[in-house]
């Protein structure tokens, strides 16, 4: 996978499930945010089907109301941005990967259906960080949370073509954000999507470990 007229193509990440395994962040958020508003949080195993969607398509289902919906993700912002941040585990092999599709010349960034403030937060304590060029995620508001919005605003910012770039994600969400705007995609199975989700959302190739990254991108 290469851009046209055989340079390197910038390649797009998703944050995560496919840089950070940040299941013990987010789950531990949202429960906080039920508790907080006097509910019983769903099963730890369903929460886990969280990590990918924006909070309010998360949240919207189970609370209905959209003044609960926001209460719920102010609530959950509000734990995230004390501690939930720094509960994750960066990837085993994933800091090698980046390191070397640096060095073979592509352009990398970060493209997250997490709050960007929250997503610079976690890139810039990164080891790897500084490799991206850009982290584009949601606005606090909304109205930027979903993937096409957000590889939409990825173009933009970096004024590319999409056939200059890949998605890379865990989630049938990132295939989708990508086929949305005519990106080429890789799906990936160490983060919460697995293999039926990926291969049912049309993911070009599928990469069962980080350093298989390095194969697909040439």
């Amino acid at each position: 996978m290469r851009a046209a007229g055989d340079a390197p193509a910038t390649l797009f990440f998703d944050l995560d499930g496919t840089l950070i395994d940040s299941a013990v962040g987010i789950t531990r958020c949202v429960a906080h945010a039920f508790a907080r508003m006097g509910l019983q949080a769903p099963p730890e195993a369903e929460l886990r089907g969280w990590i990918g969607p924006s909070l309010r398509t998360s949240f919207g289902p189970a609370l209905v109301d959209p003044e609960r919906v926001e209460a719920a993700v102010e609530h959950y912002r509000e734990r995230f941005d004390r501690v939930g941040w720094t509960e994750h585990q960066v990837y085993p092999g994933i800091a090698d990967v980046v390191e070397a599709l640096h060095g073979r010349g592509h352009r990398l960034a970060v493209v997250t259906a997490k709050n960007e403030e929250h997503a610079r937060r976690i890139v810039d304590h990164l080891p790897f960080g500084k490799r991206f060029v850009d982290v584009v995620g949601a606005t606090p508001c909304g109205t930027r949370s979903e993937k096409p919005q957000l590889v939409a605003e990825a173009l933009s910012r970096l004024g590319l073509e999409a056939g200059a770039c890949v998605m890379i994600g865990d989630r049938r969400m990132d295939i989708e954000g990508a086929r949305h705007h005519g990106l080429r995609n890789i799906g990936v199975l160490w983060g919460f999507g697995g293999e039926a989700e990926l291969v049912a959302a049309g993911a070009e190739r599928i990469a069962d470990a980080p350093s298989a990254l390095l194969r697909m991108v040439a």
